[in-house]
């Protein structure tokens, strides 16, 4: 198991329920984002930084404020949102160090970090704890691998700051894979990333949903008690929730929602947005938050 120090623990119990279970809200999308503002009169290109800078303002506002964190990007909502006493007192803030898209080398896919984001620099946005996505294929990528050597590199630099992070990991299909294969495949590839993430040092987890609650079980146990949270990953809110009580139950420590919370609660509209984050996204965090807690 990787130990937290006194600092890391400090970060963990603040993106934590008063039972301690992990749940954050997750906002730091940027073409997710736009994506899910369907009445935008020219389409999600049509819309502007400053009005995406808007809608993540009101998520935080009406949704997010109601959750013990929030996980949000540097380019676009950071550091208004902070400067400008949007974001609650008692709500943390998770800043996401990953750029949009990534890059393909040999076939395989690598994250970029936002440009001049550093563990300083998250500390310097007013970030209490940090996350980083990396791509994995650990049937390609073992201890010797760039992405190890990544993990390794920002685990090291985040702690030499006195900052958690959350190593978020996201597998995918090669270009050369059947889709029959890679539905084999998930979720071995899930918990053999996880596997490789602890032994690289990694000390909290982001991990897409493995498949069942077996793999779920498997996953715990290749984390060796490092603590993992399932990912939305776009799912609705029902088949969220229904992921989220198996993987709690299997070992889980808790969850980061995106999508399944708001993809039908945004607008062009602040208003609008007003409304849907009250009466749609509101009602759901807190059937999440019922089910985190409700775990054993």
């Amino acid at each position: 198991m990787n130990t937290l120090t006194t600092l890391e623990r400090r970060g963990m119990s603040s993106i934590s329920t008063p039972g301690g279970r992990m749940l954050i809200v997750a906002a730091d999308q940027r073409n997710g984002m736009k994506a899910a503002m369907t009445d935008a009169p020219n389409g999600a290109k049509g819309i502007s930084t400053a009005e995406l800078a808007a809608a993540k303002s009101d998520l935080v506002q009406y949704l997010a404020n109601h959750a013990p964190a929030i996980l949000l990007d540097p380019e676009v909502a950071l550091p208004a949102i902070v400067d400008e006493g949007t974001l609650g007192r008692n709500t943390a803030l998770v800043v996401g160090m990953d750029a949009s898209g990534f890059e393909t080398v040999d076939g395989l896919r690598y994250t970029r970090y936002v440009d001049g984001v550093t563990p300083r620099r998250v500390r310097e946005l007013g970030g209490d704890v940090a996350k980083m996505l990396f791509y994995t294929r650990p049937d390609k990528q073992g201890l010797t691998s760039v992405v190890a050597d990544q993990i390794r590199e920002l685990v090291a630099a985040c702690s030499a700051e006195g900052l958690l992070l959350i190593v978020e990991l996201l597998t995918y299909q090669l270009e050369d894979e059947s889709d029959e294969d890679y539905r084999a495949a998930f979720g071995t590839l899930v918990v053999d990333g996880a596997k490789l993430a602890v032994e690289c040092g990694a000390k909290v987890l982001k991990l897409q949903y493995p498949g069942s609650a077996q793999a779920c079980q498997a996953v715990t146990a290749a984390a060796d008690g490092v603590p993992w949270a399932v990912l939305s990953a776009g799912v609705d809110h029902e088949t969220f929730i229904e992921q989220v009580a198996i993987a709690m139950a299997n070992g889980a420590s808790g969850a980061m929602a995106g999508r399944s919370l708001w993809k039908d609660s945004l607008s062009i509209s602040s208003a609008t947005r007003q409304d849907y984050l009250t009466n749609r996204a509101l009602p759901r965090l807190r059937e999440l938050n019922a089910v985190i807690d409700a775990a054993n």
